[in-house]
């Protein structure tokens, strides 16, 4: 008896960059790889969306769309491309219009993707119905998704085989056409007792003849397990990614799964453990001089209770490396529990997750609950869909104080349809003003990425790639042959002896951590009545409000920085008159440092 085919999508060019690298990977470092991967007979690939695509703009200096075009090149006419997108929101944190939900299939098009795998985080469907329908009107096929994860301890109403039965009954009742089913855990703290009882049901509605599958993360420990129990339920394909961007919070490696299935009677893409091995020797070289952050490759017991996904996970790590605010990264973790238990349940996926990262980091960095994420709080008010159960009334109340907006129950799509800053023609006309030609990719890629996007379109944009060579920071030199040196966040004091050709090495001692607590930042600035504005956290500056010669009040907001993918608005402590600004825009920031001077 044949075994049965398995088709094995390889996420590494998509789910792993973004896992590992947060999504920060040059397109020439990586296309010999795509070649290498079509040689070992790998012919589906995830090759774009998801943070794929800002990431490309904000720090790459890249375009996704000759990105994507030169992947198809390598990757032959006849591969499945597959691109990832999350429904309304389509490649972006927030809801988009029909015009740009409609754009965005087209352009996706149009640039080569085959597939796109199209998912909501709180499982709404009324937020997948009109991407759905615009995927297949370009062409496209389209695999619809239940989004899983597994709940923190003592929370029920959700996320469970009977939820997602739920789920799925509602996507077929809607009348949404697809090619495919995909149930998907990207945190991958789904059992895989219920991954087995999930697959199994969806078997059953839907028949033998719709391709369904399982995608998952090896970030709590359990992938190799829940795909064998997805298999064993009846799934048809599962995605999985190459050394050195798989496991950890990746997918698990190909060869691993190879392994896993020795003796049983499946097929795993046709895929040959001595080709893919040769595939995987290129991707090595490919990445070998990329840092790669030590928590993209362990697995947290931490996670079910708190759950980040991995594609998450490292995008936010590497954000906080760069504003120097890493330390802080278990605590909200921690943090995230009590944030998913009050938020109503939605599934811990972009943008969601995010949601979720970003009001444990205010947590952590203003107090609990003192300062309300504009995204989570638009989520457990109403804004971004139907959340699984009712959020706790408190923080509720608090959104609604702190954003002064009032909860809604319209549709996510009917509301960004509302929103004239949503529209094409308004994104036209910032183009027009710029001296920007308004093709469709680049009033996509304004509308997508906002002041960044229109940055890379002015040639201003930034590359930010994280490579070994950029984790030692150059050191300050404090005497003759004393040195402080900071490597991998990390500060030494380094002592060493003159040479005729080289130094010789005398001592190196760790800078150990002042023993006295550190305050935690706030909100906006704490001047009291200074005339100094300072930095209330390590962060990017993102917009300077003022000049030189302005007069300002009390409470004026004169500088706003950007910290994980949020704005921090700074405000003046008292009256004044702006005598000197001490910052540029771009400009990476310490706490507490000075930003503007009154007079």
């Amino acid at each position: 008896m044949a075994k049965k085919f398995i088709d094995v999508m390889d996420t590494t060019f998509r789910d792993g960059f973004q896992s590992v690298f947060g999504a920060r990977v040059l397109m020439n470092d990586f296309l010999p790889a795509v070649s290498a991967a079509k040689e070992a007979g790998i012919n589906h690939f995830e090759f774009g969306g998801g943070a794929r695509f800002q990431s490309l703009y904000f720090y790459l200096n890249e375009d996704a769309f000759t990105m994507m075009d030169k992947f198809r090149e390598a990757a032959g006419k006849d591969a499945n491309l597959q691109t990832l997108s999350r429904g309304v929101n389509t490649v972006t944190l927030d809801t988009g219009s029909r015009e740009l939900i409609d754009m965005h299939a087209k352009l996706f098009a149009k640039h080569g993707a085959t597939t796109i795998r199209n998912f909501d985080a709180l499982n709404d469907v009324k937020n997948l119905e009109y991407s759905a329908q615009r995927i297949k009107h370009h062409g496209l096929k389209h695999e619809v998704v239940v989004t899983m994860m597994d709940l923190p301890p003592n929370c029920v109403g959700a996320h469970d085989a009977e939820f997602y039965e739920k789920c799925l009954r509602e996507i077929l009742d809607s009348g949404i056409e697809f090619d495919s089913v995909c149930f998907k855990d990207a945190s991958g703290t789904s059992s895989p007792e219920k991954v087995y009882q999930t697959i199994k049901m969806a078997r059953r509605l839907l028949g033998d003849n719709v391709h369904l599958r399982l995608h998952t993360h090896e970030t709590a420990g359990v992938s190799i397990a829940c795909y064998l129990a997805a298999l064993e339920a009846g799934a048809d394909g599962i995605d999985l990614a190459a050394s050195p961007v798989s496991g950890g919070t990746s997918q698990p490696d190909i060869l691993t799964m190879l392994h896993a299935v020795k003796g049983k009677d499946y097929d795993l893409g046709g895929l040959e453990v001595d080709k893919i091995l040769k595939y995987e020797d290129v991707l090595h070289d490919c990445l070998k001089d990329y840092f790669m952050p030590p928590e993209a490759t362990q697995v947290s017991p931490l996670i079910p209770f708190s759950p980040m996904p991995g594609g998450a996970l490292t995008a936010n790590t590497q954000m906080m490396r760069d504003n120097n605010i890493l330390d802080k990264f278990p605590a909200v973790i921690k943090a995230m529990r009590e944030v998913v238990e009050k938020g109503g349940y939605g599934t811990s996926v972009t943008p969601v997750s995010q949601f979720y990262f970003q009001q444990a980091f205010n947590n952590v960095m203003f107090g609990p609950w003192k300062k309300i994420a504009e995204g989570y709080g638009k989520m457990v008010l109403g804004y971004f869909g139907k959340t699984p159960v009712t959020p706790s009334a408190d923080i509720v109340e608090l959104a609604a104080k702190q954003l002064n907006l009032e909860p809604t129950t319209a549709p996510a799509i009917d509301i960004a349809d509302q929103d004239e800053t949503k529209s094409i023609a308004y994104t036209k006309a910032i183009l027009e003003k710029e001296g920007i030609e308004a093709t469709e990719e680049n009033i996509f890629i304004a509308a997508a990425c906002k002041e960044k996007g229109i940055a890379y379109l002015k040639g201003e944009g930034k590359v930010m790639v994280r490579k070994n060579s950029d984790t030692i920071k150059p050191a300050t030199k404090s005497g003759s042959n004393q040195f402080s040196v900071t490597v991998n966040g990390h500060n030494y004091n380094v002592e060493v002896a003159d040479g005729f050709d080289n130094f010789t090495l005398k001592s190196i001692t760790p800078v150990k951590e002042s023993s006295q607590p550190k305050d935690e930042p706030k909100a906006v600035s704490s001047t009291g009545a200074s005339n100094e504005i300072t930095a209330t956290m390590s962060a990017g500056v993102f917009k300077i409000l003022v000049n030189i010669g302005d007069s300002v009040k009390a409470g004026q907001t004169v500088v706003i920085l950007e910290a994980m993918k949020m704005e921090i608005p700074i405000e003046a402590g008292c009256d004044g008159e702006v005598e000197e600004i001490l910052i540029s825009q771009g400009q990476t920031v310490e706490d507490g440092q000075l930003l503007v001077k009154l007079k």
